[in-house]
């Protein structure tokens, strides 16, 4: 064997010794390290408050009297007489179809219903000759009566070719132009009425929440595009089902708006008062730790003796129902609690040995 070869042998043993004997002294270090200090705490009692949770959302305020237009039948737009953005009043002409097919339609029924009259002055004569069956008589009558009719709902339709506003209001779309085919029924235009009693925010809430409710209560609502100000409303209609869409049930809340201009699409932020209270556990916000939405931990002390040495704690999940300034109110309640801890609670884990400050 070379020289060399010895050598590099030696060196590895070498170093392998080394690794082994610092694994054991750490091994020995470890093994005789000291416990963890005790970590102090403090307490603070647990109080019940008996409140109405409010209930919050947000949504759209929107008009109470929205209303989409349209024309009774086909054909093609003649005229448009306002643009969206105007406001308009109850009764105004807004667009017009192209008569001339509604005009001959009318006519055609006219000379239809004259034709009928006619012939039945005929079969009269001839029945009071007894030249006429009673059968051909009684069917005279009854092709008169049916041109009388179509004749009525020709000049129906032709009535209905044009679109007059249902509201006081402001056009906020503009669907169709002049010149285009539409189809009987196609909305046309939509308007939304501007009356100060009219504007309502629409909003989605859970089961649980809306079986809370009930019209008239209270609400308040924040606005982005007055974000300094809040709107006092009511709730005015409760849905009876869910939205199939997002299992949730619609309220509407009609907004008092002091004299501020509104306008449909505004986003709102809705807190509304149920009439019905229940009872909460409050406790300190600063006892509430890894909170994460409508859930969190507190801290309780596990030991009953604080005289026999060092304490320790034990972790508790919570049901979060709202923030009230430095109090949290929690809906699952900590029955039989009377403490929890506040100061210290940052550093603790169901390991910690502790004692009381």
């Amino acid at each position: 064997m070379k020289l060399s070869q010895i050598v590099y042998s030696i060196l590895v043993a070498v170093v392998l010794w080394s690794c082994g004997s610092k694994a054991s002294t750490d091994e020995k270090t470890t093994a005789t390290a000291p416990e963890d200090a005790v970590v102090p705490i403090k307490l603070s009692p647990v109080s019940t408050v008996v409140r109405a949770e409010p209930v919050v959302a947000s949504g759209l305020v929107s008009s109470a009297q929205e209303v989409r237009l349209s024309f009774k039948i086909g054909g093609i737009i003649n005229r448009m007489f306002v643009e969206e953005g105007q406001s308009v009043r109850k009764g105004q002409l807004l667009a017009t179809l192209d008569l001339t097919e509604i005009n001959a339609q009318v006519s055609q029924a006219q000379l239809a219903n004259e034709k009928a009259e006619r012939d039945l002055g005929r079969v009269k004569s001839l029945y009071a000759d007894t030249a006429a069956t009673l059968e051909q008589l009684q069917n005279a009558t009854t092709g008169t009566n049916v041109a009388k009719q179509n004749l009525t709902i020709a000049r129906f339709n032709q009535s209905y070719a044009q679109i007059h506003s249902t509201v006081d209001g402001t056009v906020i779309r503009k669907i169709a132009n002049a010149g285009e085919l539409i189809s009987a029924g196609a909305s046309v235009y939509q308007i939304s009425s501007n009356r100060p009693s009219d504007w309502v925010v629409r909003v989605g809430v859970s089961d649980k929440d809306w079986a809370r409710l009930r019209l008239g209560n209270r609400a308040s609502i924040t606005l982005d595009a007055y974000p300094d100000r809040t709107f006092t409303g009511t709730v005015s209609e409760l849905a009876q089902a869910a939205d199939p869409a997002n299992k949730l049930y619609e309220v509407e809340v009609r907004i008092n708006p002091g004299g501020v201009k509104l306008a449909p699409g505004l986003f709102a932020k809705v807190t509304l008062v149920p009439a019905q209270s229940r009872s909460y556990t409050l406790v300190p916000i600063e006892a509430i730790v890894e909170g994460n939405g409508k859930e969190g931990f507190v801290y309780l002390l596990a030991d009953d003796n604080r005289s026999a040495g060092p304490l320790h704690v034990r972790k508790v999940p919570i049901q979060i129902g709202f923030i009230d300034g430095d109090k949290v109110l929690i809906t699952n309640g900590l029955p039989g609690v009377k403490d929890v801890v506040t100061g210290g609670s940052a550093y603790l884990t169901e390991e910690s040995s502790v004692v009381v400050k």
